[in-house]
């Protein structure tokens, strides 16, 4: 008998001389990966002996205490690459002595991977579908059994997995494929219960699709379900926008014409195929090699994704259809994968708090933070959840699309030649500003020639975020959002328009526009504090409910919270008063929910359990929603203190001035 130890698992035991390495890994539940079953095909099951004396453990590990490297290596390295120094494949490695084996962490089944954001998060591996590689025993006229349970025979010989189901559609290919493979098969099994693809010989690749469908954006990221890697990813308009920009006005559409919502389901499966098609070909690969989608969505895009009608979501008290996680195979959504390729979709919370916010509460781990932590996801639709690890709420916010740049006169979505970055000096009231596409900014050198490609074409929903906050801090916007038309005798910026006033932020670079000069007008900044108002009034309600007079960490989610200048949100009173440096982005933390629920199969139970713990709070139902909306209208509230922000920006000056377009008196600063 000789003694293993691995690391750095740290698991231990005896075994007989001349005893298979990773034989030895699987009796003591070591994770090493292998898709070939010990073939020495794939090269998962890489290991390293180590070198020395190991008082800890009594061991003096040699590499000659293995036995020496075998022709079926050799063959892997002339087949493959060679291994790299130090390297062996466990599979035929035999135990001839006491050794230290270090498994590293690509041979590593659920190995983990980190996400370098803002903050850091691991992922454990642990995919739903996984391929497992058999040699399937040759078809005998004394053993009346038919092929499948030879393969299902190999399957729980080799791998330990019994009691499989299979696709029937697959038993058409299965005897030319055994054929083929000259009786090695690969195959994919989902959860470790149904057979779902097949091929010959050894196959070890598998990829899944993490899909976040957004009101306006779909985005869509290629994984390697072995490695976790993303290896590519595309997003397109959502082609529903035809139907309307926001959520409601889409329902709204259904409402008056039924046969709408089989449209609107029609165009977001072909939306999916095409985003499908395309990170395929990005990596020169086949639709029909995707195994696996989870995805992200809220109420009522998850609900037409389905083909259900959003009637009910129009109005209370908005009741879904389904609140539950669904698991689908891909052809009963027209979703064009692999024939036996599954779907999940993480679970919706409320009627309008879907499963995008199931997917951010799974990225984000709010219930494990002693912090009192909120989280938004800034959309057309804004979702909010508060809490730490004794609680958790969670609501949505009707914001509009303003953020995105709709609603707004020179608004436009985020796309080249958009201001996306405005300062203005309070002394001259002149404004400086990027562009998207340039890192200049406007007033430096080279700007003009940095951007003549594509111009300057307006302003997007991060510039418009910064435009009003640095001119109600330049005392161009009085604290009630009223453009201050006494200043017009300082600067041209300042113009009337009808009975209001508006700021020239700057000219249409861009000979074929219509449009002269890039302005924010009285309506534009209405439609600002409209829309963060409603945010601001979601998050008060939810601080009440919570008996809680302050948040502690800010979490900024989405495309459009992953952009904003979290002191100029805090400005306009997007969001409540905290420590600047408590307050950042999360990225797309609903798309990285998604991720996460593809790569590792145990989430999803997680989450599954998580939403049923989560208190819902209807804004719509709320008497007091009204008071702080009417509250948060003013910049950046008419009744919060906000000391931490101030105490890092200094408050505008107040005074009195009349507002020429309704003849009251308001005041600035």
């Amino acid at each position: 008998m000789v003694k293993v130890v691995f690391t750095p698992s740290g698991r231990r035991g005896s075994f007989p001389v001349n005893t298979p390495l990773l034989h030895a890994a699987r009796v003591l539940g070591v994770d090493i990966d292998s898709v070939c079953g010990g073939r020495g095909l794939c090269g998962r099951c890489q290991i390293v002996c180590a070198e020395g004396s190991f008082s800890k453990h009594q061991i003096e590990s040699h590499s000659s205490h293995l036995s020496p490297i075998c022709a079926t290596e050799i063959k892997y390295g002339e087949r493959k690459a060679p291994l790299a120094n130090g390297r062996r494949l466990s599979c035929h490695s035999l135990l001839l002595d006491d050794v230290v084996i270090d498994v590293p962490p690509e041979s590593q089944v659920h190995r983990q991977i980190v996400r370098k954001d803002a903050e850091y998060r691991d992922i454990h591996l642990d995919p739903a579908t996984r391929l497992y590689y058999v040699q399937v025993e040759e078809a005998d006229m004394h053993v009346p059994k038919g092929d499948l349970q030879r393969v299902k025979d190999a399957l729980e010989a080799d791998w330990g997995l019994t009691d499989l189901g299979c696709d029937t559609r697959l038993l058409a290919t299965l005897q030319p494929l055994l054929a083929e493979g000259k009786r090695g098969m690969t195959v994919a099994v989902y959860q470790q219960t149904q057979i779902i693809a097949l091929w010959p010989s050894l196959r070890d690749k598998a990829y899944g699709v993490a899909v976040d469908v957004g009101s306006t954006t779909i985005a869509a990221h290629l994984c390697d379900l072995a490695s976790g890697a993303v290896l590519a990813s595309a997003s397109l308009m959502n082609p529903q926008i035809r139907f309307g920009e926001d959520l409601m006005s889409r329902v709204s559409y259904v409402m008056m014409h039924p046969e709408g919502a089989g449209e609107m389901t029609q165009v977001i499966r072909e939306a999916l195929n095409s985003l499908f098609a395309e990170v395929a070909a990005e990596m020169g690969i086949s639709r029909e090699d995707i195994l696996e989608v989870s995805l992200v969505a809220n109420p009522i895009m998850h609900h037409i994704l389905l083909g259900i009608s959003p009637v009910e979501l129009g109005g209370a008290p908005f009741a879904l259809t389904t609140d539950a996680a669904v698991e689908v195979p891909a052809v009963e959504l027209d979703l064009k994968i692999n024939g036996g390729g599954r779907i999940y979709i993480l679970p919706c919370i409320a009627g309008h708090v879907g499963a995008d916010t199931a997917g951010m509460i799974l990225s984000e781990e709010p219930q494990e933070q002693d912090q009192m932590t909120l989280l938004v996801d800034v959309g057309t639709n804004a979702e909010i959840v508060l809490g730490n690890r004794q609680r958790l709420l969670a609501c949505s916010s009707p914001t509009g699309p303003a953020f995105e740049g709709a609603q707004i006169s020179c608004g436009q979505r985020a796309a080249t030649g958009a201001i996306e970055r405005v300062r203005i000096d309070p002394a001259t009231l002149e404004p400086r500003f990027k562009v998207i596409g340039s890192e200049l900014w406007s007033d430096q050198q080279g700007f003009a020639e940095a951007i003549e490609s594509h111009g300057v074409t307006g302003i997007c929903g991060s510039g418009i975020i910064e435009v009003v906050a640095e001119m109600y801090l330049a005392g161009i916007v009085t604290v009630d959002g009223i453009i201050d038309g006494s200043l017009a005798s300082r600067t041209g910026r300042i113009i009337q328009n009808d009975r209001t006033w508006s700021y020239v932020l700057g000219s249409v670079v861009d000979s074929e526009s219509d449009q002269a000069q890039i302005v924010v007008t009285q309506n534009d900044i209405r439609q600002i504090q409209l829309a963060k108002a409603a945010l601001y009034a979601g998050v008060k309600l939810l601080m009440d409910h919570m008996d809680t007079d302050r948040v502690e960490r800010i979490r900024l989610a989405g495309a459009f919270g992953s952009h904003i200048n979290v002191q100029h949100a805090m400005v306009l009173g997007l969001i409540p008063d905290c420590l600047l440096e408590d307050v950042s982005s999360a990225g797309n933390a609903a798309g990285t929910g998604a991720r996460i629920a593809l790569l590792n199969r145990q989430s999803r139970e997680l989450i599954e359990t998580q939403v049923k713990n989560i208190e819902k709070i209807e804004t719509a139902l709320e008497p007091k929603f009204q008071d702080y909306f009417v509250d948060a209208m003013a910049f950046p509230n008419k009744t919060d203190p906000f000391p931490n922000l101030f105490s890092v920006v200094t408050r505008p000056a107040l005074k009195v001035v009349a507002d020429s377009g309704a003849g009251r008196r308001r005041r600035r600063g």
